[in-house]
C-alpha cells in the first residue's frame, strides 16, 4: 500500500525547482558551517544570511526554506524569536540547536519551527529534512493552484511511438473519474501509469492506495477492501477500516485484479456500480468517493470467455483502457531508462552517478527483456553496486549470452523430441503386443484412426507381424 506523499517523494527533484534556501548563521560561527553550506549549495540554490543582529522574515527575501543555525540561548536569540512572533516567516523553518540544551524544544516551538536538528548531526540528515519540507510546500502550492503534483515526464520515462500513444491517454483519463484498466506484461510499468493518472488528476491531493490482489487470501479480500467490525469473523479481534475508506477522495489501485475470486468480484462489481459498500459484519451502507484503477498482466477478455473473470466486471473496469508495450517492442527507450535508473541510484546512495560505455549500452539493446523495465532496473542496480568504477563496461552488465540461450533452447527441443519418440515407440509396441499385432484392433484400442496409427508404426520402423509371430 502506497501513500500519495511517498509516491510524490520518489519523483520529487528539488534541484530542478531551484529553490532558494536561506541559511541563517551568526557571523562568529560561520567558519564552523563550511560543510553544511557546501552540502546545501550542492542540493539547492542556497544563500547564506549572516546575522550579526536579530533577524526577521523581511531579511530573507524570497526564501522558500529557512535554516537557523541557532547559538545557545541568549539575548540575541530571544529577540530574534520575538521578531519572528511579530512577523511570522512565509516559509518553513528548520532550527538547529544543541542536544544538551534542555530548553531548546520550547524555543523551537516559540519560533514556530517546522522541523529541528540537534547537534551533532550529519549534513545528509539536514539535506533530507530540507528536501522533505520543500516537497511538502511544493505539493501544497500545486494543490492550491490546481496543477499536477508531479510532471508526467518525471514519472514516465520514454518517448517511443508505442509508449507515447499510451502516455497521451494519461492527461485525458486524468480529467475524468471513470475506471481505468491497465494491461501489460509483468514489469512494464502498470503501477507507474496508475500513479501518473492519479497525480495528474484533481484527486492528487488525496491518497493513492495500492493493493496487490494476488497477495491477499481469497477469504480476506472483502475485509481488506471494505474493512470489518470486531467479531465479523474468527480472528477479527478489533475493528479495521478497509482500503476503500483509506482511499476516500483519492484513487484505489487494484494490481493483479485477475486474482480476485469470483465471489469477491461480485462485491467489487456492486461497489463500482453503486459507489456504496458495507463493512464486513455491519448492516450500515456507506458511500465512497473513490476512483478505481485496475491492472493485470493477463488477457481479461480471454478470461471472461473461460468464465474465470466476470464479463460484467470486465466491462465496468475497462471503460478507459491502457495497453502497455513490452520493453522489447520499444528498445529505443532503453538508453533513457538506463540514465533514469543510474540517476536514481546515485541520489539514493549518495554516490557519484555511473555512466554506460557504448559496448555496455549495446549489450542492453541486444537483450529481449522478458522482465521488462523492472528487469532492466535490477540489472543496472547490480552493475552499479558491484562495478569498480563509474563507467560501466560490457562485463559489468550481468546478462545471459544470446548464443548460449539459443543452444539451451535447442537442447531442450532435442530432449523433448527424444522423450516423445521414446513414449510413442513404447506405447505402439505395447498396444500391438496386446492385440496380437492386429493394426485395426490396435487403432481401436488407441482411439486413433487406422491410417494415422499405421503412419506412426511406419515412422518408428516397427514390424506388426513380429508381434504376431511372437504370440505363436
Amino acid at each position: 500500500m502506497r501513500s500519495s506523499l511517498a509516491v510524490a517523494d520518489k519523483y520529487f527533484d528539488a534541484r530542478a525547482l531551484k529553490p532558494h534556501v536561506a541559511l541563517v548563521t551568526e557571523s562568529a560561527s560561520e567558519h564552523a558551517c563550511a560543510g553544511m553550506i557546501a552540502a546545501l549549495e550542492a542540493a539547492f540554490a542556497c544563500s547564506v544570511h549572516r546575522a550579526s543582529t536579530p533577524w526577521s522574515a523581511g531579511s530573507l527575501g524570497d526564501a522558500q526554506l529557512a535554516i537557523w543555525n541557532a547559538a545557545p540561548a541568549h539575548d540575541f536569540e530571544q529577540r530574534t524569536i520575538a521578531a519572528l512572533a511579530d512577523a511570522p516567516l512565509a516559509c518553513p523553518l528548520i532550527m538547529i540547536a544543541d542536544a544538551s540544551d534542555g530548553a531548546a524544544l520550547e524555543r523551537m516551538i516559540e519560533a514556530d519551527a517546522a522541523d529541528f536538528v540537534f547537534r551533532p548531526f550529519g549534513v545528509d540528515e539536514l539535506v533530507f529534512r530540507a528536501r522533505r519540507l520543500l516537497m511538502r510546500s511544493h505539493l501544497t502550492s500545486c494543490r492550491r493552484l490546481g496543477t499536477p503534483d508531479v510532471a508526467l515526464d518525471d514519472i514516465i520515462t520514454g518517448s517511443s511511438p508505442a509508449l507515447a500513444k499510451e502516455i497521451a491517454k494519461v492527461r485525458r483519463y486524468a480529467a475524468c473519474d471513470a475506471s481505468v484498466l491497465i494491461l501489460g506484461e509483468t514489469g512494464t510499468g502498470k503501477e507507474v501509469f496508475a500513479q501518473a493518472i492519479h497525480h495528474a488528476s484533481k484527486r492528487a491531493g488525496h491518497p493513492l492506495v495500492a493493493l496487490n490482489c494476488g497477495a491477499v487470501p481469497t477469504e480476506l479480500m472483502e475485509a481488506e477492501l471494505f474493512g470489518h467490525v470486531k467479531g465479523a469473523y474468527t480472528g477479527a479481534h478489533i475493528s479495521r477500516t478497509g482500503l476503500v475508506s483509506e482511499a476516500e477522495g483519492g484513487t484505489l489501485f487494484l494490481d493483479d485484479v485477475d486474482c480476485v475470486s469470483l465471489s469477491a468480484q461480485a462485491k467489487l462489481l456492486r461497489f463500482l456500480q453503486e459507489r456504496e459498500y458495507r463493512v464486513l459484519g455491519s448492516n450500515t451502507v456507506r458511500h465512497a468517493d473513490v476512483r478505481v484503477v485496475a491492472a493485470s498482466n493477463r488477457d481479461l477478455a480471454e478470461l471472461t470467455k473461460r468464465s474465470s473473470f466476470r464479463q460484467d466486471l470486465f466491462y465496468r473496469l475497462n471503460v478507459l483502457p491502457i495497453d502497455l508495450p513490452p520493453l522489447r517492442e520499444r528498445k529505443e527507450d532503453i538508453g533513457a531508462l538506463a540514465r533514469h535508473f543510474l540517476s536514481q541510484f546515485s541520489l539514493r546512495d549518495q554516490r557519484p552517478e555511473c555512466r554506460l560505455c557504448a559496448a555496455a549500452l549495446n549489450k542492453l539493446l541486444r537483450h529481449d527483456w522478458p522482465g521488462n523495465v523492472r528487469e532492466l532496473g535490477h540489472v543496472l542496480e547490480r552493475a552499479v553496486l558491484l562495478a569498480p568504477r563509474q563507467i560501466l563496461t560490457e562485463s559489468d552488465i550481468d546478462l545471459p549470452d544470446p548464443m548460449q540461450d539459443a543452444i539451451e533452447r535447442e537442447s531442450f527441443q532435442s530432449m523433448k523430441a527424444r522423450v516423445v519418440e521414446s513414449f510413442e515407440r513404447g506405447y505402439l509396441e505395447n498396444v500391438l503386443r496386446s492385440t496380437n499385432g492386429n493394426i485395426a484392433n490396435a487403432a481401436r484400442a488407441a482411439g486413433k484412426n487406422r491410417r494415422a496409427l499405421f503412419e506412426l508404426i511406419r515412422k518408428h520402423n516397427i514390424a506388426p507381424e513380429s508381434f504376431r509371430e511372437a504370440i505363436r
